[in-house]
């Protein structure tokens, strides 16, 4: 009984119902009070489906923690085989919903099972990680690993669902870090990225961050060529990336993502831009100390669309201010610190991957929705973890949570030669 206690993380659990809480208030502002009378549906079911699904998660986990640790690794496997198996359905017999074909119906219950699939393909990754041999990582391992992630990002690409993709494909450089590839190697993959955001905002910025990048690496490998192709692989994303934009892609595409740049300018602001403009609207009017509960007049007059889903944030900022934004981002921090500070407890290779593949989820999305909100990035539809409505995405985060909380409570049973 004292090993139950001295294992079970009560931080983590604390920060991981402090924005669950958070999350039910902010739903419940979304679609109650003045917000409710002026939306074209009845979004006063979702709180109620939103705690349904709580009631659910919350079951799971405890089920989690009374699982073995043997459990999740003969587990991985088979999940991640299940959920790609899912996508594939959703392709064929799945429901479009907002234009992404990833739900599939069991009567009048739906299930996103891309956000399933987010289970299956750590579980996997870690098991991979775990029954590699001591300190191998070569280009073999690092294919297979990328491969098990590529599969579902592909499928999920095919049911257009464009934000739950770009999450599998940042858990690549994530799940290669904690994998144990080279450091300067890793950057090199993440920098074309970067430079290829950049050259969206400006091409001259993306073309001297190459450049820049490029004497960075040379300073940390004196490689004279592996810096020039550096800077050629990061110069060339950026080249490609405005090439697309300028030649490639229809209008609408290139306002879609040009509108993040400036969503207030007038070809923007009443388009694609209308959702980025009213939800800094909604933001910048909380101040520091919000307008308080129910009082929000962008949340309750139904300026900002998605506003408790994808733009739940601009509802927090608006009624609680910058306090309340300051909170809920203390609470990530403290969870993600502490999903980082459980797999290093772990020590063994399973744990750390699955803990390190968890936070690694959990940025992104905190990153792209808040981005989003604050135009920073541009307009893909993602929910804030935990905080967001969906019962898909709740269910999902929540087990991924579940997993790691309960590998560290049973991280006894892990081998002593840790593999």
């Amino acid at each position: 009984m004292r090993t139950w206690y001295r294992n079970l993380d009560a931080i983590s659990i604390i920060a991981w119902l402090g924005l669950v809480l958070v999350g039910l208030t902010a739903i419940y502002s979304a679609t109650h009070g003045p917000a409710a009378d002026v939306s074209a549906f009845e979004p006063q079911e979702n709180f109620v489906k939103q705690l349904l699904w709580l009631g659910i998660s919350v079951f799971g986990l405890l089920v989690a923690l009374s699982l073995p640790i043997r459990f999740f690794q003969l587990a991985a496997f088979p999940v991640y085989v299940i959920t790609t198996l899912l996508l594939v359905a959703a392709l064929f017999v799945g429901r479009e919903v907002n234009g992404a074909k990833s739900w599939i119906y069991f009567g009048s219950t739906g299930l996103q099972v891309s956000e399933l699939a987010k289970v299956g393909t750590v579980m996997a990754v870690a098991q991979l990680v775990g029954i590699r041999r001591p300190k191998t990582m070569d280009i073999k391992f690092a294919l297979m690993l990328v491969a098990l992630i590529l599969l579902p990002a592909s499928l999920i690409v095919l049911q257009n669902d464009t934000g739950t993709a770009l999450v599998f494909f940042g858990l690549i450089p994530v799940a290669l870090f904690w994998s144990g590839i080279e450091l300067n190697l890793l950057l090199i993959m993440v920098a074309p990225a970067f430079a290829g955001y950049l050259a969206i905002v400006s091409e001259t910025w993306g073309f001297v961050f190459a450049a820049v990048f490029a004497a960075f690496v040379w300073w940390r490998t004196k490689d004279n060529r592996t810096a020039i192709v550096s800077g050629l692989l990061t110069g060339g994303v950026a080249a490609v990336t405005k090439f697309a934009i300028t030649k490639v892609l229809s209008g609408y595409q290139v306002a879609r993502i040009l509108s993040f740049t400036n969503p207030g300018a007038e070809e923007f602001r009443q388009g694609v831009g209308f959702h980025q403009v009213n939800s800094m609207a909604a933001i910048g009017s909380g101040g520091f100390s919000g307008k308080g509960f129910l009082e929000g007049t962008q949340t309750q007059g139904g300026f900002v669309m998605e506003q408790s889903t994808d733009f739940i944030f601009s509802v927090i900022g608006e009624e609680f201010g910058f306090i309340g934004s300051i909170v809920i981002l203390t609470l990530f921090a403290v969870l993600l610190i502490r999903l980082l500070v459980l797999g290093s407890n772990m020590k063994h290779p399973f744990g750390v991957m699955m803990a390190g593949g968890v936070t690694g989820i959990y940025l992104i999305h905190i990153f792209i929705n808040i981005g989003m909100a604050t135009s920073l990035l541009p307009v893909v539809g993602i929910p804030l973890p935990f905080i967001s409505y969906g019962g898909s995405a709740l269910l999902a985060n929540t087990a991924l949570f579940a997993v790691v909380l309960s590998l560290n409570l049973h991280r006894d049973e892990f081998s002593i030669y840790g593999y």
